[in-house]
């Protein structure tokens, strides 16, 4: 279990403002503390990844410990950013649960296939939200044991 007083963080990347809304709303109404992010899609949720050893920028920019990937985004969809996150060396270590409104056994197949630690069906309302989020922080969180960032940095510094 991990014990310590940093805030988890975790990194949304959906391109449905009102889906975005709905995980803030669950989360306020769930007493749950987590540094909360969002993107809204593939290609920012790359961009914002791979400036995690950049020092440039006016905002710091925190490796988080969960992704939470929609499938369907412009740009650059769920799938293809999936298959880049866990093609990269540097990042291929954060958890990537797919947060989506698919049920389709083709894409919760295709996201284990490709890396992905979890396929959650999006819920519709704040209080289903809330207990999705209930659930991913005891998993996540306290349960399974997750790389700290100066054991990553270590890691890759070698």
């Amino acid at each position: 279990m991990q014990q310590n007083n940093r805030k988890n963080s975790i990194l949304i990347a959906d391109d449905d403002l009102d889906d975005c809304y709905l995980v803030e709303e669950a989360l306020c109404e769930s007493g749950l503390n987590f540094n909360l992010s969002f993107v809204h899609d593939g290609i920012e949720l790359l961009k914002y990844l791979r400036q995690l050893d950049s020092h440039t920028g006016s905002h710091p920019v925190h490796r988080p410990d969960l992704i939470l990937l929609d499938l369907n985004m412009p740009r650059k969809d769920g799938r293809e950013a999936l298959a880049e996150v866990k093609a990269d060396p540097n990042l291929r270590s954060i958890p990537v649960v797919v947060l989506s409104i698919s049920s389709a056994d083709e894409d919760i197949l295709q996201t284990y296939d490709m890396g992905g630690a979890g396929f959650i069906v999006k819920p519709t309302n704040v209080s289903d939200m809330v207990e999705i989020l209930k659930v991913v922080n005891e998993y996540w969180f306290e349960v399974v044991e997750l790389s700290s960032v100066e054991h990553m940095n270590r890691n890759l510094d070698n």
